[in-house]
This record gives structure tokens, sequence and C-alpha cells, in this order.
């Protein structure tokens, strides 16, 4: 390591190739913050909460801001593609590290299970008599190819994926205006800014049923922190990084709110069921000729984009949670192409569950692991927060250098996401429905609780705190 490295908070590349540039780091950066959660999940959460919807996804999009700034100031103290779990690891101990790497692993393979789901459902839009299952086996078979030749196609595909979205997005967007502005279309007739509270207000269902909402908000965020995944493969961490992590709230306020606030002018919120993609449906209602088919294309994109992720960050946490003694160390190897294509494998062959509830319970399988993946999402989204703040301490205590990409609000803004994130955790405790991801998710502490011990018990040195070489040097 040189000691520009050291200054610049670099950590060795692991083997990896630098592969993903910036323009691909930026797109992929755009592309998480738009998946499958605001496409198909804001349906339901259209019904439940009415306009008020718009109001949750901005809130959560500040929390989502700071847990996204606090990740950035560490990544640009360390960039590594270990990213959350290795900063468990460094500030909270060996076992944090661990539980954190395993639990993040399982929120992209549940979040894959999600996502194959979603595009099978799409694709029954113009192919209602083809089994869900078939089609979701045939998309993890092909994005598991991609992701086995080299994350430089990987970045390509996300690139593109993403230009999809990000393109479709601002399509709808103007074309809402439109309508808005000008009237056209069988929607104009009853597209009104009047809209977001003329039908029992802006919150129709009561504040408490808004707040209920905000589990699936969260979903729709889960993918944001994938960019501090892609810190060990980025050309140039120090520029892009930051750059990505800045662009946030614009993207919050064009692609969630703006999105939603102009699709809920143009079609009045009782016409929105759950299953149905809300753009969808709007754009049925315009009437454009073939603009239903189009937006569903563009949805099933978003989800194809999400899985293809997920296949990307669960192999490279794998080889993180090897290299430091937390799994099987054959994962730790790298294929001639430098990509984890032993823990990619195991992953995508875990997200083939997917497959399996496609099979046994189509009309269920969304609603169950979304619910299972948002908690997962928010034990990874805890752990960078507590690990920011334990950070801040050590700077301030002159024990570890300074970031140069220090968060706003220091420790503060940390401490409002931490209060907030257990707040929606009571929520999805007191709904019925989603409970059931807390007993999965207690299951699974338990699975890893077992498996610690046997790892002591075979390893007794992985329980010591290991300290990175950053703060070795001088």
């Amino acid at each position: 390591m040189t000691s520009k490295q050291v200054e610049q908070g670099v950590t060795p590349e692991e083997g990896y190739e630098r592969g993903l540039g910036s323009r691909q780091v930026q797109m992929i950066a755009i592309g998480g913050a738009i998946g499958v959660g605001l496409f198909l999940g804001a349906g339901a959460n259209i019904a439940k909460a009415g306009p008020s919807l718009i109001l949750m996804y901005a809130l959560a999009g500040v929390i989502i801001f700071f847990i996204m700034r606090a990740l950035g100031e560490l990544l640009l103290y360390r960039p590594v593609s270990g990213s959350f779990a290795e900063y468990s690891r460094e500030f909270l101990g060996p076992f944090f590290g661990y539980f954190t790497g395993w639990t993040y692993w399982l929120m992209w393979v549940v979040t894959g299970m999600a996502e194959l789901t979603a595009a099978a459902i799409y694709v029954n839009y113009w192919f209602p008599d083809v089994p869900q299952w078939v089609t979701a086996l045939v998309f993890l078979v092909i994005l598991f190819g991609v992701n086995l030749i080299s994350v430089k196609l990987f970045g390509e595909l996300e690139f593109w994926f993403s230009m999809v979205k990000v393109t479709a997005l601002i399509g709808m967007i103007v074309i809402g205006l439109g309508v808005l502005t000008f009237g056209f279309s069988s929607a104009g007739d009853t597209a009104a800014v009047s809209n977001l509270w003329a039908f029992d207000g802006f919150f129709p269902k009561g504040i408490g049923s808004s707040l209920m909402t905000l589990q699936g908000v969260m979903f729709a965020y889960l993918a944001v922190e994938l960019v501090g995944v892609t810190a060990g493969e980025s050309e140039n961490p120090e520029k892009t990084l930051p750059k990505a992590i800045n662009t946030l709230p614009w993207r919050i306020a064009l692609f969630y709110v703006g999105a939603l606030t102009v699709i809920l002018c143009v079609v009045k919120w009782t016409e929105f069921a759950p299953g149905v993609s809300p753009f969808v449906a709007a754009f049925a209602k315009i009437g454009i000729p073939a603009g239903a088919g189009i937006v569903n294309f563009v949805v099933l994109t978003a989800a194809l984009s999400s899985c293809n992720s997920g296949m990307y960050s669960t192999g490279r946490m794998l080889r993180n949670l090897a290299s430091s003694g937390e799994a099987p160390k054959v994962f730790e190897k790298l294929s001639s192409t430098k990509t984890p294509a032993l823990g990619i494998t195991v992953s995508v062959l875990f997200m083939g569950i997917g497959v399996v509830l496609n099979y046994i319970v189509p009309e269920k399988a969304f609603g169950y692991v979304t619910s299972v993946a948002t908690a997962a999402g928010i034990w990874t989204w805890l752990m960078i927060l507590v690990s920011h703040v334990l950070y801040r301490r050590a700077v301030d205590a002159g024990r570890l250098p300074a970031s140069s990409f220090p968060a706003p609000g220091g420790s503060v803004c940390s401490w409002i996401a931490i209060v907030f994130l257990l707040f929606v955790t009571g929520l999805i405790a007191k709904d019925a429905d989603s409970r059931v991801c807390l007993y999965v998710m207690a299951g699974w502490a338990v699975a890893l609780g077992i498996g610690w011990m046997v790892l002591k018990s075979r390893n007794p040195e992985i329980t010591q705190r290991r300290e990175p070489e950053l703060e070795k040097v001088g």
C-alpha cells in the first residue's frame, strides 16, 4: 500500500478488477433508487394510504440520505468491498461483522426472490398462460451467466437497465405533466392537482394507516447502499462515491416523490389496486397506444436490474466473510475472470427458492419475501449508522484520521435515523401480515448464533479484533 493510498484511506484491491468506471457507478447509484418496490409495491401502499404516501416517501428519503452520508464518510475513510460488514467488524467487533455480512447476504438473496417474482408477474401481462415459476427460472439462469463472466459486463448491463428506468420515469413525469397542463387523453378530463386531497383528504385512511406503509416504503429504498459494495471495484472511489451519494436527494425527489405526485394528480388514488403497478394503470388510463405495455417492459427491467445487483453483491459479501474466517475459505477464491464465482453460484441456488415459492404460492410470494428483505435491510442500515457514530467518536478522540467526506450534522443525523428505523421495526411488529418476517429474523439470529459458536470452537482467534491497516500506519 502506498503512502498516498493510506492518506486517502484506500485498501488493497483484494484481487478484484477495478472494472467499474464512473459512468457505471453513477448509473448503478441512480438505478439503485428505482426498483420494484416503487413500480409494483406502490400500488398496495396507495390503496392503504392514498396521496399521503408521497409524504411517507419524502420522509423515508430524508432518512435514507442520512444513512448514505454516514456510509459515505466511512467509505472515504476506508473503502473496502466488504463495506458495512467490514465496518461492523471494526467498530462493534467480529461477531457483528459476521452477523451483518450474513444478514446482508440474506437480504439480497430474498430481494432476488422478490424481483424474480415481480418479473414473472410482469411477463404475465403479455403471456398470462405462462406459469410464473417458468419465467422466474429463465431470468435466474440468464442473469447468473452475466454475473459469472466479468464485473465489466455486470456494470454495463446494470448501466443500461438503469438507463431504461431513468429515461422511462422522466418520460412518465413529462407525459403526466402534459396531461395536467393540456388535458389531452381521457385522463385529462379528471386530472387535477386537487386529486391529492379531493377524495377524503390527503390522509384518507388516517395518519396511522399512512405510517403503516413505511415498511413497504423502506423496502422500495433497499439497494441504495449497493454503491458501498462497489468500492472495491470502482476505478476511482475517492471521486465517484461522493458524487453518487450526493446526487441521492434529487433522485429521491424526482423519481419517487415527483413521479408519485404526478400520477396521483393524473389518476385519483381510489382507482389504484394492490398487485398492479400504478404506473401501468396510469398509462392505461391515459390511453397512449401501447403505453401500458411499454411501462410494463420498464418495470420488468427494474426487477431484473435489482436481481442482477443482488447476484453481484451476494458473491462479494460471501468472499468478504470467507476472508475473515466467517464463511468457508473456498468462497474466497476468484475465478479466472476475477469474479467470486462460487459465492455467486451458491447465492443463485438459494434465490431459486423464489422459483419454488412462485410454484407453490404465486399470489403471496411477493409479500412474503419483501417483508423479510425489509427486516434484513433495516439491520444493515442500523449497523452502518452505529458504526458511523463510533467512528466519529474515534475521530474526535484522535484515534482515527478524519474522512475526506464527512457527513453533515455528524452523529446527530445518524441518531435520528437510528430512532426512525427502530420506529419502523415497531410498525412491522404491529402489522399481522408483516410480523412473520420478525419470526424469520429471530430464527436467522439463532442459526447465526449457533454458527458463531461453532466457528469459535474451531478457531478461537476469530473473536479477536483485527485493526485495519490504516490504523497501523505512522
